[in-house]
């Protein structure tokens, strides 16, 4: 019994060994029927029936051409394409078009894979074992989607906006590790926040960050193309978009990045009291309310002064107005426009991938890859909550403290019945 167990176990470890090659293996079976079946359906006739009159003209079978590579993203399967002879126009396979050498996930896949950490000399080692021997994955092969990503960026950031319903706009620029670059340049990209809840990148393309030129430049390239005025704009307290919101967009209301702000202000804290200071620093932008956001401000400040601090608390108070703008939208939405997290989140992976070496030597060579990298984050982007309320916001509803102005001054009202 004990030998038979072994022996079964063995075996199973050589199916295991080979089930991919095996699944391959089906694979390639499948699309060859396949093909063959598609020939079968356009001539009308089985491969060795014959008509008792032919017209040539109708074609007929003759024979495969050369075994070729079909690249999925399972695996590269080999496939013999059946020709057809006596048609007046030649027969285009609607399964495997006559100069397809890989399927359109597997092409979506390189980007996905150049997002998670592969740099273009990994690609051939990374993916053989996945995709098989016959994986067309040389350099040139990696070079020429690049070049077919820099065509599809300049077609989307040439594509009309006037479609797109934006409540929010995220604003952010991630610096490149160019070689040959004397200053120091960013690729700015804008995300908004629609009225249906869903998030969208409107804008990639290089800059200077803390420019109010390249952000007007921006803005104006996204009004040129239909993009209608937001209801708020969140952004770094670093950007040159305030002053280029003013010159574009005037009547958008701005937010500054409470992240940021936390940092600056612990910054010019000493290291021993910072994880005190930042307690007190992190519920402010978590109050009900501005006026218990003003008080726990005030609170900080005493703090920060009692010890010494005074740099920080003079720095909290800088610029306060627009660290609250939040509070006259939907409290259901505080956590999306709070921070600048929407764009920092993807731009985190983008940072580990740009700053790993200096790949390349001026920011547009960057700017095609980041992009198809953006767009293969953008299919994971997170849902804004309660889209009701974004249509509310869209349409020009006023909020204060979370709720409608409605609601605001109901809720006064009880309060007073109730103190009276």
């Amino acid at each position: 019994m004990k030998k038979q167990n072994t022996k079964t176990a063995a075996t199973s470890r050589v199916n295991w060994e080979h089930l991919e090659f095996w699944v391959r293996e089906q694979i390639q079976n499948f699309i060859q029927r396949v093909l063959e079946e598609e020939v079968t359906e356009f001539l009308g006739r089985e491969k060795y029936e014959r008509k008792e009159e032919i017209d040539l003209t109708q074609g007929y079978r003759n024979g495969y051409g050369k075994t070729r590579n079909l690249t999925l993203s399972c695996g590269t399967v080999k496939l013999r394409r059946p020709r057809i002879r006596g048609l007046e126009e030649r027969f285009e396979s609607h399964i495997l078009p006559l100069f397809a050498r890989r399927t359109k996930e597997y092409s979506d896949l390189l980007p996905d894979l150049y997002l998670h950490g592969l740099a273009h000399g990994d690609f051939e080692l990374a993916l053989r074992g996945l995709l098989g021997e016959g994986a067309p994955l040389s350099a040139s092969t990696v070079a020429r989607l690049k070049e077919k990503w820099e065509a599809e960026w300049k077609a989307w950031s040439s594509r009309r906006l006037d479609y797109l319903k934006p409540v929010y706009l995220w604003v952010d620029g991630v610096y490149v590790k160019a070689g040959l670059e004397k200053e120091k340049a960013a690729v700015l990209v804008v995300i908004a926040g629609l009225s249906d809840g869903s998030k969208a990148i409107v804008y990639l393309d290089s800059g200077y960050r803390e420019s109010i030129e390249s952000w007007s430049e921006v803005l104006r390239d996204l009004r040129d193309r239909g993009l209608r005025e937001p209801k708020l704009v969140i952004g770094d307290g670093h950007l040159g978009i305030w002053g280029a919101l003013r010159n574009v967009f005037p009547g958008t209301a701005e937010q500054r990045c409470w992240n940021h702000r936390i940092i600056n202000v612990l910054d010019r804290i000493p290291k021993k009291k910072q994880k005190e200071a930042k307690e007190k620093l992190k519920v402010i932008p978590y109050a009900e309310t501005v006026e218990e956001a003003e008080r726990l401000k005030k609170k900080f400040k005493s703090w920060s002064e009692e010890n010494g601090f005074k740099r920080a608390a003079t720095l909290l108070d800088e610029d306060w107005e627009r660290m609250i703008s939040f509070y006259n939208f939907p409290k259901e939405h505080w956590q999306h426009i709070r921070t600048t997290n929407v764009v920092e989140s993807p731009f985190a992976t983008l940072r580990i991938r740009t700053n790993a070496a200096k790949r390349f030597k001026k920011v547009e060579n960057a700017k095609a890859v980041i992009w198809k990298m953006m767009m293969v984050a953008e299919k994971r982007f997170r849902r804004l909550n309660a889209p009701h309320l974004l249509e509310m916001v869209y349409s020009g509803v006023n909020f204060r403290d979370g709720i409608t102005l409605k609601e605001k001054e109901e809720t006064i009202k009880d309060d007073q019945e109730e103190v009276a």
